[in-house]
């Protein structure tokens, strides 16, 4: 069997030693009552861990009388019997308690063994693959792990120092995710408080928030005297491809999903339409800058979302299956409509015209007289557009910096473990 990991810091040679998981934790049960002891109420993901229950959960719905819950206090590792074998691991790394249900199991790292390296650990592929083998259950998704059948998994463990060396790396690289996360999350949300007021309210002619040098009002203008309209084709994805073709398309459900207020057609992926005869038959539609393509279809509110096109010089692109295209009848700043259009201040009164239960829809002459309050100045367009693009563009930076460090996170995980 081999003894040492295959990437280890240099100042580390010795062999791994065997030992029983029961000799490197011990279980803990304090339980306590999240409400009496005034103790916050936490769950457990396989993806992020402990997280707050208030989150997900209505807290005085699921704390019932007869409820017994248990304190992870800071430093201790806590997991889901149930869902061990995918990984269902916390680690309170907080300087405060908190209460998870009564059916986790919480344990504290016995003497000269490091927490974060055993938290973890207890989540590496390797962990995984014997949680694998000695749990019980039949199925899969019935297999537990219970602590008297955790402690004794033989483990090859690295001295203490060793062990603190890795478990500190693995400390830096979570909190270099969780870093990104939340700067992520805070510009989503600062993307959708600046998007309520950077547009006018409904009846009125000024936004809450402008840049400087514009006090003119907003003019109100019909959706009709706009836009005019451009044909789509009713192509379904059977009839898409992403290998080859002349002609790209833009379907409903990436309108929806995959994209977002403005695309760059130039870098984004787009399918061809496979039939360069079916593609010639709307010839006369292919799609511009600054033209709008809107979903008509949809199963929820979000029937009415937009995209913008951009970056289309040099290709031949169509909007499809279930997508309102529409063209500017004058020139406006660059994604300055695609951002307006998804906007509350202009998506909210699409919600009255939406036909549908289960599935929900908007038709070409609901949206003709729609409302449209915009600024006179393409100057202002302008800058509204390119705001809303940076935040964007730092939403799309934290989110690629995430994954990022996932991946590096992941490959270690196989490569510093036995």
């Amino acid at each position: 069997m081999n003894n040492t990991p295959k990437i280890r810091f240099a100042s580390f040679a010795d062999a791994w030693a065997q030992r029983k998981l029961g000799e490197v934790f011990e279980q803990t049960s304090n339980f306590v009552n999240p409400n009496d002891d005034n103790i916050e109420l936490w769950s457990l993901t396989v993806e992020d861990g402990l997280t707050p229950k208030s989150e997900r959960y209505n807290r005085e719905f699921l704390v019932k009388k007869d409820d017994n819950f248990k304190e992870v206090r800071p430093g201790d590792i806590v997991y889901n019997p149930m869902n061990m074998t995918l990984g269902a691991v916390g680690y309170n790394g907080m300087a405060k308690s908190v209460a998870v249900s009564g059916y986790y199991t919480t344990m504290i790292a016995r003497e000269n063994y490091d927490s974060y390296y055993i938290n973890t650990w207890l989540k590496s592929p390797q962990a995984i693959l014997l949680y694998r083998t000695y749990a019980t259950g039949s199925l899969i998704e019935k297999q537990r792990v219970q602590f008297p059948t955790l402690s004794i998994i033989p483990v090859l463990f690295p001295k203490y120092k060793e062990q603190k060396r890795i478990g500190e790396f693995f400390e830096n690289l979570d909190n270099l995710i969780t870093l990104h996360q939340r700067k992520c999350e805070e510009t989503k949300t600062l993307k959708k408080s600046m998007l309520q007021k950077m547009f006018p309210k409904e009846g009125e002619r000024f936004p809450e928030i402008r840049f400087p040098g514009f006090t003119d009002a907003w003019e109100q203008r019909k959706f009709a005297s706009v836009f005019d309209g451009l044909q789509n084709n009713t192509l379904s994805r059977a009839e898409l491809n992403y290998e080859s073709g002349t002609v790209k398309n833009v379907h409903y459900g990436d309108v929806l999903i995959k994209f977002g207020d403005y695309i760059d057609a130039s870098e984004t992926e787009l399918p061809y339409i496979s039939d360069d005869a079916k593609a010639d038959k709307f010839k006369n539609s292919f799609l511009q800058d600054g033209d709008i393509i809107i979903a008509d279809t949809a199963e929820d509110d979000t029937v009415g979302k937009c995209t913008e096109i951009q970056g289309s010089e040099g290709l031949k692109l169509l909007s499809g299956l279930h997508t309102i295209a529409c063209r500017p009848k004058e020139k406006f700043g660059p994604m300055f409509l695609g951002y307006y259009i998804n906007s509350p201040a202009y998506h909210n009164q699409l919600k009255p015209l939406m036909q549908g239960i289960k599935v929900t829809s908007i038709s070409k002459s609901a949206l003709q007289d729609t409302d449209m309050i915009m600024p006179k100045s393409i100057d202002e367009q302008i800058k509204i557009g390119e705001y809303f693009s940076n935040l964007d563009n730092l939403i799309t930076l934290h989110q690629r910096k995430c994954e990022n460090l996932k991946s590096i996170k992941k490959y270690m995980l196989r490569k510093m473990f036995l």
